[in-house]
């Protein structure tokens, strides 16, 4: 009779929400992953399993630009305009948004509003 761990809620929450979503060449998954210090944000073709665009808040392009406001909603907001940018380059317009677990709030929710402002359809 034990309870679950903080990180084991997450991967429940995370295998129920991965159950649905699914990433397609058509329409590719935006999975972001965050830590106390930085997030992460990844388009994933779950046909091929390759990612085709990432970025963090740890990539050199980010980092500078960035500063201290890794692990906050700037710098979430950051990632989230440049994984849009990237994905635009590689013309990649619609996606399924993944939160990998993660409640839809502060980082995880700044990331994927700046990403829709830039162009990205989720």
């Amino acid at each position: 009779m034990g309870f679950a761990t903080r990180s084991e809620k997450r991967l429940k929450r995370q295998k129920r929400v991965r159950r649905k979503v699914k990433g397609s060449p058509e329409r590719p998954r935006l999975t972001v992953f965050r830590s106390a210090k930085h997030i992460y944000a990844q388009i994933i073709d779950d046909t091929e399993g390759k990612t085709l665009v990432q970025a963090s808040s740890l990539s050199r392009e980010l980092r500078t630009d960035i500063g201290k406001d890794s692990g906050n909603k700037k710098g979430a907001a950051r990632v989230g305009a440049a994984i849009a940018e990237l994905a635009l380059a590689k013309e990649i317009q619609k996606v399924s948004f993944d939160r990998n677990g993660f409640l839809y709030h502060g980082r995880v929710q700044a990331l994927s509003d700046a990403a829709r402002e830039k162009g990205l359809e989720f």
